[in-house]
């Protein structure tokens, strides 16, 4: 979409400019205003009906929202009742309201516009108010003027060089009209030629055109051999300039206009009358750096971009970015101050978010900005980097792990700490609640990555986590009813079986996964089923509710099959269901058993295969596992002791312990003397 020229509102030569004064309205004035427009009238023509949906005869009409970009028509008007509601985005309000919202104009000026639409004349103002609005009205028509002078300045000899560097930025002729581009010479400026029509120069000095000197002479202009950029306000007035010098020993490359009664540069974005129309059509809104930007990426059909003039993004900017489209995109250069700047940004933004309402980031190839990107990469290269953007949060997680090692519990919990402490500043707690949730989820995934064991290598049980040193598992006997299942009894894939049971405990009492994160964490699962269910149920260790989560990440039949097994629906884990002192018993002998049944094999295996290596890693490798079965120690009484754990924390299977001895008996018949050579 090709930038518009600035049409002036159909009102605007009969009202004055923008007034936030506040003043005194009759008794029964803004009745009779309402009275006279039905509120279906004023939003009528910023939407399209839906048909289907509405009912004029009642007053009950629906659209797509004007305030969110949708497509279902979820923007409801009550006529009857004088007001809208969003189902979406839940703006609400009345006819004044909606004015204010999508003219972005004061209370005062949204009631001028209603009432010169219905006929009512405005009541008498106060003085000092009228007087600020004349002031007003008159600085714009002085500004208005200056474009005009500008305009012309750039068709003369003096500014050869401006129209050079314009065609050289890739600008047509018809592209310098569209955007009212000037040009102020060294000499004949604005001042003289403004104040040669009449303007007085106390107007053009208001204006923020011309300015006193400081050694007491006469007024001079303050832009000089510059490129002029008319700035517009919402309603596509001209309220301020900003002049790129010519001269490359300038102090200041770009320059803006001062603040004035017209504009004020943390309420202003570059290009925003336009940006919203288009916003409103459907293109994404893009917040890029500077004029230069914000033309190129509207010429290439990506009308929806504004600039901050000469801030950083400030909360005001955000509001107004925010009432045009719910998720702005932020367009960053590719190095390490457009970075900064963005972060910036997610400061500010976080305590402001609200449901459907987050900034995304766009990240441009390095040293390159949106108009680099056009010119070199293409339309299509750009509209990538658009697809690309990425959500607020994901910005965050980068400031806090880029280029850092997370190898020790202490740095572990310093990530931790900066990610709670950046989302504590978040005030809607929902959203709060979510982005704990999507950083726990990140934290996860990097933390996995590095303690996941490699595919095809056997399992090796982490020190780390010791069944004895726990204190949830302390003297504690394993469940009766497990010794009586089909995993107690020995069934063909116990292993398998193992993990089943496990998770499916973990899933009837939730309560209990916060004390079994370790060993969860790295219980290595013998299918990609239960490694999926493993994942999906450590990255909701602090979800309410655990069924809905897992419908959510692996879908409703997430659990049928892992449930569905005859020994994992009758484990004894699954029969209290949150029972939280119970199930913590169950994991702890499933935990055990597993853990018991993966390390000796190994330990045993690797020792038969250094049957024919040096004595010293044999005897210390059958060591290990000779001391769990000769000095263990029962758990519990002798009636119900299915784990048998040794004083160095080893703990087995009774049925293991007996094919434990019956494989220390075969190595000692293989282990014979060497015939000597």
């Amino acid at each position: 979409m090709q930038h518009q020229r600035h049409p002036r509102h159909p009102l605007d030569s009969r009202l004055p400019s923008r007034d936030t004064t506040p003043m005194s309205l009759p008794p029964g004035f803004i009745d009779e205003l309402r009275t006279r427009l039905s509120l279906s009238q004023v939003v009528g023509r910023k939407v399209i009906w839906d048909a289907k949906k509405s009912n004029q005869g009642k007053g009950d009409m629906w659209a797509p929202c004007p305030f969110h970009q949708e497509k279902s028509p979820s923007f409801h008007v009550d006529d009857r009742k004088g007001f809208y509601y969003c189902f979406g985005c839940h703006a609400k309000g009345d006819a004044i309201s909606f004015v204010q919202e999508t003219e972005n104009v004061g209370f005062m000026e949204a009631v001028q516009i209603l009432a010169t639409e219905a006929g009512l004349p405005m009541p008498a103002r106060d003085p000092r108010a009228q007087a600020q609005t004349d002031t007003r009205a008159a600085l714009t028509d002085v500004m208005e003027q200056a474009v005009q002078h500008f305009r012309l300045n750039l068709n003369t000899a003096a500014a050869a060089a401006a129209r050079d560097y314009l065609t050289r930025r890739g600008l047509s002729v018809e592209a310098i009209a569209r955007w009212d581009i000037g040009f102020a010479p060294d000499r004949g400026g604005v001042l003289a030629a403004l104040t040669a029509k009449g303007v007085p120069q106390a107007q053009v000095i208001e204006a923020g055109l011309a300015a006193l000197s400081d050694r007491g002479g006469a007024p001079y202009d303050r832009f000089r051999g510059r490129i002029m950029f008319p700035i517009r306000d919402a309603r596509g007035r001209a309220i301020a300039f900003g002049g790129r010098a010519m001269d490359a020993q300038a102090p200041a490359k770009y320059y803006n206009s001062p603040e004035t009664p017209l504009f004020d540069k943390s309420r202003t974005l570059y290009n925003v009358q336009s940006a919203r129309t288009a916003a409103g059509k459907g293109q994404p809104l893009i917040v890029a750096e500077g004029y230069m930007d914000v033309i190129a990426l509207s010429e290439a059909g990506f009308g929806a971009a504004v600039a901050p003039l000469g801030t950083a993004v400030t909360e005001h900017h955000l509001h107004m970015l925010w009432r045009i489209s719910p998720e702005p995109i932020i367009a960053l250069d590719g190095d390490t101050a457009g970075l900064r700047a963005a972060l910036r940004v997610v400061d500010l933004a976080l305590p402001l978010l609200q449901a459907g309402q987050s900034l995304r980031f766009a990240v441009m190839p390095a040293g390159l900005d949106p108009d680099d990107v056009i010119k070199k990469l293409g339309r299509q290269a750009m509209q990538d980097i658009v697809d690309a953007a990425q959500p607020m949060v994901q910005l965050l997680w980068q400031r806090e792990t880029e280029d850092r090692v997370f190898d020790s519990p202490e740095r572990r919990a310093a990530l931790e700490k900066a990610l709670f402490d950046r989302t504590l500043t978040i005030k809607d707690p929902a959203i709060r609640r979510h982005y704990d949730e999507a950083l726990k989820e990140l934290r996860w995934d990097l933390f996995r990555s590095r303690r996941a064991p490699k595919s095809g290598k056997p399992f090796t049980p982490r020190a780390a986590w010791n069944p004895r040193q726990q204190p949830w598992e302390r003297d504690m006997a394993p469940v009766a009813s497990n010794k009586r299942s089909a995993l107690g009894a020995g069934a063909a894939d116990e292993s398998h079986m193992r993990e089943a049971v496990i998770l499916a405990t973990l899933i009837a009492t939730p309560a209990v996964l916060r004390d079994f994160l370790a060993p969860l964490e790295t219980m290595d699962c013998t299918d990609a089923g239960h490694a999926r269910l493993r994942d999906a149920i450590l990255r909701c260790a602090e979800d309410a509710d655990m069924t809905v989560h897992l419908a959510d990440c692996l879908g409703p039949d997430a659990t049928a099959a892992l449930l569905s097994q005859p020994d994992v629906a009758l484990t004894s884990g699954l029969r209290k269901p949150g029972d939280v002192d119970f199930a913590r018993r169950c994991l702890a002998e499933s935990f055990a058993k597993l853990t018991a049944a993966r390390a000796l094999p190994r330990e045993v295996s690797e020792a038969v295969e250094d049957v024919d290596a040096a004595d010293e890693g044999l005897t210390w490798r059958l060591g290990q596992a000779v001391r769990a079965v000769a000095q263990s120690t029962r758990i519990g009484g002798e009636d119900n002791a299915e784990i048998v754990v040794a004083d160095n924390g080893f703990g087995m299977d009774k049925s293991e312990v007996e094919h434990a001895r019956s494989v220390f008996d075969a190595i000692q018949i293989a282990k014979r003397p060497r015939d000597p050579k």
